[in-house]
C-alpha cells in the first residue's frame, strides 16, 4: 500500500480525536474529577492510559513540551484526581462533546460501519506495541459500547500509534522536543508562534534552538529551511508514514476508502461545529 493512503486515512479521522483537547466539555469533566488548571488536565488526561506515571514519563512520551511545564503539573495531578477517574471523564467529555457535533446520526448504522473499520485497524495496531509507550497504554483500556465513541477510541489509539513513530522518527536523527518544533516551525504548517507558546518554550531557549540547528545546516538565522533541512524534514515524515502503516495496510485500500467516506462528514461536522477551535495547549 501507498503511505500515501495511509496518511490521508488517518488525517480524514483526525478531527474526531483531536477535538478532545478543545472542547469545554473536558475542562469541564476533569474540574469535576479534581483538576481545575487545563494544562494539568491534558497532561493527566493523555497520560492516564499509562496509569500515575511520572512527569518524566510524559516529558518522554509527549517530547516536545518544555519539561519544566510537565514537571508543575505531574505528579501533582495524581494527587488531584486518579489515572482511572480521568479516563472516565476523558470518555464522558468525548461522548458528551460528539452528540453536540453531530446530533441524532450517531445512533446510524454507517457510523457503527466507521467504527467497525476503525477498530479493525486499531486492533492491528494492538499486534505491533514494541516500542510505543503512549500507544501501547491505550491498546490496554476495554472498549466502549457506543459506536461513535468506539470510532473515538480507534482514532485516539491510531493517533497515538502514529505518535509514538514520528517520535522514534525524530530520535533517529538526534532531535531535541524543541529542535522538532522548529523545524515544524520552518515547514509552514503551524505558525512558530503557536508551536513556541503552547509548548512553553521561552524566546531564548526558541532562539537557542534555531542557532543549534542552523549549525548543523538544517535551517537558516531566521529558521527558515535550508535545502539540507527539508530533505530531513521529509524523510522523518516519510518514515512516520511508514511506521504508522500497518494498521492500515490490514484493512486494505478499498476499506480504506470506505473509511475515508463514512468519516468525512463527521470530521467535518466537528470542524464546523467549532470544537477545533485552538485553545493555549494547541
Amino acid at each position: 500500500m501507498d503511505p500515501l493512503i495511509a496518511r490521508k486515512t488517518w488525517r480524514t479521522l483526525e478531527p474526531l480525536h483531536g477535538m478532545i483537547y478543545f472542547v469545554p466539555e473536558a475542562a469541564e469533566r476533569y474540574a469535576a474529577a479534581g483538576i481545575t488548571d487545563e494544562r494539568a488536565g491534558y497532561f493527566a488526561s493523555r497520560a492516564a492510559a499509562m496509569g500515575e506515571v511520572s512527569a518524566d514519563v510524559v516529558i518522554a512520551t509527549f517530547f516536545n513540551f518544555h519539561p519544566d511545564v510537565v514537571r508543575r503539573a505531574i505528579p501533582r495531578a495524581w494527587s488531584e484526581a486518579s489515572a482511572s477517574s480521568l479516563l472516565e471523564a476523558r470518555l464522558d467529555a468525548a461522548d458528551a462533546a460528539l452528540r453536540r457535533a453531530l446530533g441524532d446520526v450517531v445512533g446510524d448504522g454507517w457510523v457503527a460501519r466507521a467504527a467497525e473499520l476503525a477498530r479493525r485497524a486499531a486492533l492491528v495496531a494492538c499486534e505491533h506495541v514494541e516500542g510505543r509507550p503512549l500507544f501501547a497504554g491505550h491498546a490496554g483500556l476495554d472498549w466502549p459500547d457506543d459506536p461513535h465513541l468506539v470510532l473515538w477510541v480507534a482514532q485516539t489509539m491510531l493517533r497515538e500509534f502514529r505518535g509514538d513513530g514520528h517520535i522514534a522518527a525524530l530520535t533517529v536523527e538526534g532531535l531535541s522536543g524543541c529542535e522538532a518544533l522548529v523545524l515544524h516551525a520552518a515547514s509552514g504548517e503551524v505558525p512558530a508562534a503557536v508551536l513556541q507558546s503552547t509548548r512553553v518554550w521561552s524566546d531564548d531557549e526558541w532562539a537557542a534552538t534555531i542557532d543549534a540547528l542552523a549549525r548543523r545546516g538544517l535551517v537558516d538565522s531566521a529558521g527558515a529551511f535550508t535545502d539540507e533541512g527539508r530533505a530531513l524534514r521529509q524523510s522523518i515524515e516519510d518514515r512516520t508514514d511508514h511506521l504508522a502503516l500497518a494498521p492500515y495496510e490490514a484493512l486494505g485500500e478499498e476499506r480504506c476508502s470506505e473509511l475515508r467516506d463514512l468519516a468525512r462528514p463527521l470530521s467535518r461536522a466537528v470542524v464546523d461545529g467549532g470544537l477545533l477551535v485552538p485553545s493555549r495547549l494547541g
